[in-house]
């Protein structure tokens, strides 16, 4: 149910386009939804439609391949509460893994998709899994980056080796303390001077790694700290009560892409998550969390032969 006129925004670097598209989710929310696809020529060729179950707070910038209008993958997405032109629910609660999964639906309908494959990113795996449980009949795939259906924040600081229980409680303290702090801190964070250098700096801290395309990541990053700092904060401490999603009940394929350095979604814990399923595969690269924004080639020749396997 759209609440406005397509709009199509370009933007500055390289031949992308974006259309985005004002949407309104079950409980009167408005969100902004945005497809790679604003002429329908990737729809009127044939090309799949997959379902992006974006990242937590994060943006189109976040994924290069898909941007690029030859891509043969036609995406629709939106962007989380309050973040990116989405608006605030008037329930400030309203923003559980089971809200996100009402706006992926919403979003569906008004794109006229009734079944895709989904693909999740970071905290969107949990949202794309919670749904293949709620409408399995919407769901004809998964396709997870750098997430675990569920329980993530256990799931952090995976490669310092850090027991679960330490690592959730580590985790979600630091997140409560920056839902205290963040509305001071946000104005310093708009400001930060974010270019390729920015980029370069943060590509070597291991906390990302050197990426593909440093001028469109730093388009993501500068539109990630546009969100205050304090909503982004309790959305995470909201999505930190997920728990982790039953496997048992899910029938359709699944196909699993790990950062072997990532500091955010463990990738032993997505391995086990693969291997408990009836149809599912596993790959691990060498990346942080930021996988597809390092190696988006890769992660879409993933996506593409998964997209065949499903059919």
């Amino acid at each position: 149910m759209p609440t406005s006129r397509p709009r199509a925004v370009t933007p500055t670097t390289g031949p992308r386009s974006l259309q985005l598209r004002d949407v309104l989710s079950d409980d009167g929310t408005h969100l902004r939804a945005w497809t790679n696809d604003p002429d329908g020529a990737l729809a009127e060729a044939g090309a799949p439609t997959v379902v992006l179950c974006n990242g937590l707070g994060t943006n189109p910038w976040c994924w290069p391949a898909l941007l690029d209008p030859g891509c043969g993958v036609r995406v629709v997405s939106w962007n989380h509460r309050g973040v990116g032109g989405s608006e605030r629910p008037r329930d400030p609660s309203h923003v559980e893994v089971e809200h996100f999964v009402e706006d992926g639906l919403s979003v569906m309908d008004h794109f006229g998709v009734d079944r895709a494959v989904l693909m999740g990113w970071s905290m969107g795996v949990n949202t794309m899994f919670e749904m293949a449980v709620r409408q399995p009949e919407r769901v004809a795939g998964l396709f997870a980056v750098a997430g675990v259906p569920g329980d993530t924040f256990a799931t952090m600081l995976g490669p310092l080796h850090v027991p679960r229980v330490v690592a959730r409680a580590v985790t979600v303290s630091l997140s409560r303390a920056m839902a205290v702090a963040g509305r001071a801190l946000s104005p310093v964070a708009r400001s930060l001077p974010i270019g390729p250098r920015a980029i370069a700096v943060l590509s070597h801290s291991g906390f990302m790694l050197p990426v593909r395309d440093p001028e469109l990541a730093a388009l993501g990053v500068k539109e990630f700290l546009t969100t205050p700092l304090d909503w982004y904060f309790h959305l995470a401490l909201s999505t930190s009560r997920h728990a982790r999603v039953s496997l048992s009940g899910i029938e359709v394929p699944a196909f699993f892409v790990a950062g072997r350095y990532d500091v955010l979604a463990g990738s032993r814990d997505m391995a086990t998550a693969a291997a408990r399923m009836r149809d599912a595969e596993y790959v691990e690269l060498p990346t942080s969390h930021f996988v597809q924004m390092e190696q988006p080639d890769r992660v879409h020749a993933l996506l593409r032969d998964f997209l065949a396997k499903v059919g």
